[in-house]
């Protein structure tokens, strides 16, 4: 495998996702090596007929066809269900002259009765195949088009690289959008596969090898990667022999004295994560608290900024985390850009975000290559008021650029970017993990990781898999709590 100039993410593995540009250069450069665009179709609608007969019984098939490379390959769909004994109606938008190229190929092959495209192609039908418009549509569908995708009821829907009206990139729904049981794309996905609100589109996704060689990745260097165990597991910290509590990386985190459920959510999180050594500085009022509730953490009381600096002055200190339970308090603000001078990679999350809402610049200019920052979108507005929209994705990556920084943009889907221009998505984390205090076992989780790597896209994108995972097992009616107890599970199925 190829990897960046970074050395991680490699770029040919499965878990890229392209742009609808970048699936259109891994195209061209099929072609440039001997493969010819109708070899493509042919295997994209193969693929596509294979997954359907795998799935549903005999029946009669709608498909409904554009007069692009989409509708070239429902044309080979309708042509191998036919043969395979299916009855087949075929409904194209737009004229037979309309059609072009390979798909002008497909649709003589197919050989058989094309009708315009009508509401009434549907009469009967047991599934629609959806070969409409493709990833990369720029207007809205409107039109017959619109009336026959709205007029399905409720039969099975397989759509052709997207459900038409969906884009590929920016997941907008354009116009309307029927939702498939099924997508079929090709090579890699694509950004409405797997994130909200496009994601929730597209049904079961496959994706098909329709024989575009991964070397074709080297000239793409694709910068959008999906979050999952084999993007890392190579990478994963493990202890050997000769570790010792302090090789295992040692953290150290700050404590404040009010919101002390987080700061202790954030330490257990840390520990379980596999940091051989967490210390804890906290206000001396509250440091008993601390001892008595984090038996296996170091926990040393200061009474001011000063004394909080020479705590965290350990040399044998590998990265910091501060913001979960700090307060916004009188002297928060100093504490994080002591925190920050100790130039070790740190995890800023909650109120040292917060603490510098009127004076993001005055954050930025103490920032280092080595931090990791974790808002949620409330945060994130606060912190960079210039960035307008919600596309996350956008949002992190200009966040990153202009701080310097690695941003874990948290929400539905969580987006990590780096100042380099990498960005690792993280999917189907569960809805149960909405609730308090999840954020700062996330932030210590991270925190952890890095202590460990000291590499803070890698520690970012392990911790929030691991966070997203626990999520999973715990399910329905979990609490931060649970979390934490859940990671040593987590890192044996891991190590399998």
């Amino acid at each position: 495998m190829t990897s960046n100039a970074r050395g991680w993410p490699d770029y040919t593995t499965d878990l890229n996702i392209l742009t609808v540009a970048q699936c259109y250069q891994a195209d061209q450069e099929a072609m440039a090596r001997g493969i010819t665009g109708e070899t493509l179709m042919e295997a994209a609608g193969a693929a596509i007929a294979r997954e359907i007969l795998a799935r549903w019984p005999s029946g009669k098939a709608a498909i409904l066809c554009g007069p692009g490379n989409n509708g070239g390959d429902g044309f080979v769909v309708a042509r191998l269900l036919k043969e395979a004994g299916w009855q087949v109606v075929v409904g194209l938008l737009g004229e037979w002259s309309q059609l072009r190229g390979d798909a002008s190929t497909m649709a003589q092959r197919w050989g058989e009765d094309v009708r315009p495209l009508t509401v009434e192609i549907l009469d009967g039908a047991t599934l629609v195949v959806d070969a409409l418009f493709g990833a990369g549509l720029s207007k809205p569908v409107e039109g017959i088009a619109a009336e026959t995708l709205e007029a399905i009821g409720q039969v099975p829907v397989v759509a052709v690289d997207v459900p038409s009206g969906l884009h590929g990139d920016s997941t907008e729904i354009l116009g309307t959008a029927r939702p498939a049981d099924l997508t079929v794309t090709f090579f890699r996905p694509k950004r409405a596969h797997r994130t909200y609100p496009g994601a929730l589109h597209c049904g079961e996704v496959v994706v098909a090898d329709i024989g575009i060689p991964a070397e074709v990745l080297d000239q793409i260097a694709p910068t959008l990667w999906e979050n999952d165990l084999e993007l890392w597991r190579d990478r994963l910290p493990r202890p050997g022999w000769r570790d010792n509590k302090f090789s295992r990386g040692m953290l150290a985190m700050a404590a404040g004295v009010e919101m002390t459920g987080a700061a202790r959510l954030a330490a257990r999180a840390a520990q379980r994560a596999g940091a051989g050594y967490v210390l804890l500085a906290s206000p001396e009022k509250a440091s008993t608290l601390y001892r008595v509730s984090l038996e296996s953490v170091v926990v040393k009381g200061y009474r001011d900024t000063l004394g909080y600096s020479e705590i965290i002055s350990d040399e044998r200190v590998n990265a910091c985390l501060i913001g979960p339970g700090l307060g916004t308090d009188f002297g928060g603000m100093e504490k994080v850009l002591a925190t920050l001078r100790r130039e070790v990679p740190t995890v800023l999350d909650a109120d040292a975000l917060s603490l510098f809402e009127g004076n993001s610049e005055l954050l930025f200019e103490n920032l280092h290559g080595g931090c990791v920052l974790t808002p949620h979108a409330g945060e994130f507005k606060r912190l960079f008021p210039e960035f307008g929209g919600e596309d996350y994705l956008a949002l992190a990556l200009a966040a990153a650029k202009k701080t310097g920084a690695v941003i874990l943009l948290k929400g539905a889907n969580t987006f990590i970017a780096s100042p380099e221009g990498e960005i690792i998505v993280n999917t189907g984390a569960s809805a149960d993990l909405a609730t308090a205090g999840t954020g700062d076992v996330l932030a210590g989780l991270i925190a952890g990781i890095l202590a460990q790597t000291g590499e803070p896209l890698l520690s970012a994108s392990i911790g929030a898999w691991m966070h997203s995972r626990a999520g999973k097992l715990a399910g329905p009616g979990l609490i931060a709590e649970d979390l934490s107890p859940l990671i040593p599970k987590i890192l044996n199925e891991i190590n399998r």
